[in-house]
């Protein structure tokens, strides 16, 4: 039986976080393990425009979750917005805790860059 979605949200909803979820935590595997990239190491550079934060894809999720909540109730952004935003954080949280830590033994969430 399909989970019940919250009030205000459909299946349609809920079905479009996972499909989504997966896609942006494929991209991050192919990123990571089929390209031998990651993001602390080979990003490193950005942390002088980010006051040496490492911005997690999580965190741009959080962002345009919380964005949603300004936009008008129904609309397609705001929808939008919501599903992408919580397929970010989904993705990022399995990302370090369901795949990087189980593989490698270590959930690399990294805060900030290293000096």
């Amino acid at each position: 039986m399909p989970p019940t979605p919250a009030p205000g949200w459909s299946r349609r909803d809920l079905y479009w976080i996972l499909a989504l979820t997966v896609l942006f935590e494929a991209v991050t595997c192919l990123f990571r393990f089929g390209l031998g990239l990651e993001s602390t190491r080979d990003t490193g550079t950005l942390g002088r425009w980010t006051f040496g934060l490492r911005i997690h894809h999580g965190y741009v999720g959080l962002l345009l979750a919380g964005l949603s909540l300004l936009l008008a109730r129904g609309s397609f952004l705001r929808t939008w917005c919501l599903r992408i935003g919580l397929a970010l954080v989904a993705s990022d949280l399995c990302h370090h805790f369901l795949i990087l830590w189980p593989l490698t033994g270590n959930p690399s969430l990294d805060l900030v860059y290293p000096e």
